[in-house]
């Protein structure tokens, strides 16, 4: 996806601002363990480690990450489970 394409529709929010490592990848687990194969979640995030974590999260279990953005305050990430 290009950096000017719209994000996709998500079906699962997940507001992890203000949260710090590990804490939005253990939740980001838990709401890829309910969703729907296909399902699109979206993330809110603060944590500046997080830029790192959830692209590796989707490359070790093979979600895609579909959309990412990037604001000084704020992260944010569309990831599709497989």
């Amino acid at each position: 996806m290009t950096a000017m394409s719209l994000p996709p529709e998500a079906q699962h929010e997940l507001d992890a601002q203000g949260l710090f490592c590990p804490e939005p990848i253990m939740m980001l687990h838990r709401i890829v363990r309910k969703a729907a194969s296909g399902d699109v979640i979206h993330v809110l995030a603060t944590d500046p480690s997080t830029s790192r974590d959830i692209p590796k999260f989707c490359q070790h279990l093979g979600h895609q990450l579909l959309h990412q953005t990037q604001a000084p305050e704020r992260l944010e990430f569309w990831i599709q489970k497989v």
